[in-house]
């Protein structure tokens, strides 16, 4: 019998600068292992109190419009009470509430079933902190 929820984490690399980083290639080869056909549920989910994960359009200046949405929602000075890190860095801490940590997809016959421009990102704004994880768990339904 098929396992019914598969799991496992993807290391990404982000950088020294804020990103959007595109996901979308990464959840679809997983499910190509893992789905073999079947329905469910794809759960992603970045374990940083600095990052989140966005479905958005990537590649037409979305993305670049992400970033200069949070520089003006989130700005990098020294209003901010958690003040460890690069000037600034107590906003990466609230980014997790506007995009938040994790996103719940559909999978219908083992494909992530997206709009036509969408995409899969984890969102990046802490410059201080190169290296990130995100976890991916397919659950058949």
């Amino acid at each position: 019998m098929a396992d019914t929820f598969v799991s496992r984490t993807v290391d990404v690399t982000t950088g020294d600068r804020e990103t959007v980083h595109d996901l979308t290639s990464a959840c679809a080869a997983f499910l190509g292992e893992v789905a073999r056909g079947r329905s469910g549920l794809l759960n992603i989910f970045t374990p940083h109190a600095t990052a989140g994960l966005a479905v958005i359009e990537t590649g037409a200046g979305s993305d670049d419009d992400l970033l200069t949405a949070l520089k003006s929602l989130l700005p990098a000075d020294d209003r901010w009470r958690h003040r460890h890190g690069s000037p600034g860095h107590g906003r990466d801490h609230v980014l997790p509430a506007i995009v938040p940590p994790h996103a719940t997809l559909p999978v219908i016959d083992g494909m992530l079933k997206l709009g036509t421009w969408q995409s899969v990102t984890l969102v990046d704004t802490n410059r201080d902190n190169p290296r990130r994880q995100v976890r991916l768990s397919f659950l058949a339904g």
